[in-house]
């Protein structure tokens, strides 16, 4: 049997600020997370098509697929038909159009994906797949995305780095710019996962459908150029406040803290899309207990998760 392997890797993502108002312009901080997943890719001549299997953080087998080529149409025809299958057979076609001549091999092809976060907590088991398989396919990470799952295209700029960034999108070109987020009260923050994983298409069509304020794009800009200049953890908790206000009228829904935390002594500040997945935790006593005895029991430390 012979064999030769490639091993591509992605990091996770969480967005500190421009959630929603990304999509029009805003300047966002991003943070590519420690953790991320990887795909091994491995050429085989002693079977044809694709096998597929993908690991969760325990590296416990989670899916499994088998795919054979259809060389005429492009396509992969797959042996079962659930959710993921049908994914992986849209993303494939895509890369196929993308990139026509990709894939024509006469061998086998066994593709492993790892985990190493939990797969429930939103930080970018989707965004990680598609990225690797553009560096795999070489083709447009970004192309591949927008034809896929959608979105900003900030969780393929983390997925590309290993530091925090800002993220925009001005004339339809992507600004991602590398920064040095290091806040010297970093010891005083946490993340915690709120037990549900939040669908972000949901969050972004809901955005889509409120009425913005013209000056929306440009106050959060400013609070996110703000909050990197920031040294002092009472002005950087007034500017996570002053964001959520700003995105809470934006869709007309409370914010985490007033709907559900509103006797936290801190600021809490949600990542991404609301109701869902992490909120970033701001204070000045480690909240774990507070936390748990409300339910949620993820909280991490902010450099446990954060370069």
């Amino acid at each position: 049997m012979n064999t030769h392997t490639n091993t591509y890797y992605s990091h996770g993502k969480l967005l500190l600020t421009g959630e929603y108002v990304i999509l029009d312009g805003a300047k966002g901080l991003a943070l590519p997370t420690k953790l991320g997943q990887s795909l091994k890719v491995s050429y085989c001549n002693s079977f044809k098509g694709i096998h597929w299997k993908s690991f969760n953080y325990l590296g416990e087998l989670w899916y499994e697929g088998l795919f054979n080529f259809d060389e005429k149409n492009r396509v992969l025809k797959a042996t079962n038909d659930n959710e993921i299958t049908k994914r992986i057979q849209q993303i494939f076609k895509v890369i196929f159009r993308l990139k026509p001549d990709f894939l024509k091999t006469k061998n086998g092809v066994l593709i492993e994906t790892h985990l190493e976060f939990e797969r429930l907590w939103g930080l970018g088991t989707s965004s990680t797949l598609i990225n690797n398989l553009a560096s795999w396919a070489k083709v447009d990470a970004y192309k591949l995305l927008d034809q896929t799952f959608g979105g900003s295209g900030y969780d393929i700029a983390c997925a590309q780095h290993r530091n925090s960034l800002t993220y925009q999108i001005q004339d339809q070109n992507r600004i991602v710019k590398k920064k040095d987020f290091n806040p010297p009260f970093q010891s005083n923050l946490y993340l915690v996962y709120l037990n549900q994983k939040q669908n972000s298409r949901q969050g972004i069509a809901h955005y889509k459908t409120q009425q913005k304020d013209t000056d929306l794009i440009n106050e959060v800009t400013k609070i996110t150029n703000t909050i990197l200049k920031t040294t002092c953890q009472i002005e950087f908790n007034r500017l996570l406040n002053q964001h959520e206000q700003c995105i809470s009228k934006t869709i007309n829904l409370p914010s985490i803290q007033e709907a559900y935390f509103s006797d936290f002594d801190g600021q809490i500040k949600s990542l991404g899309a609301w109701g869902g997945d992490f909120v970033l935790a701001s204070c000045f006593k480690n909240p774990t207990d507070y936390f748990k005895n409300k339910g949620f029991k993820t909280v991490l430390k902010y450099n446990e998760l954060i370069s």
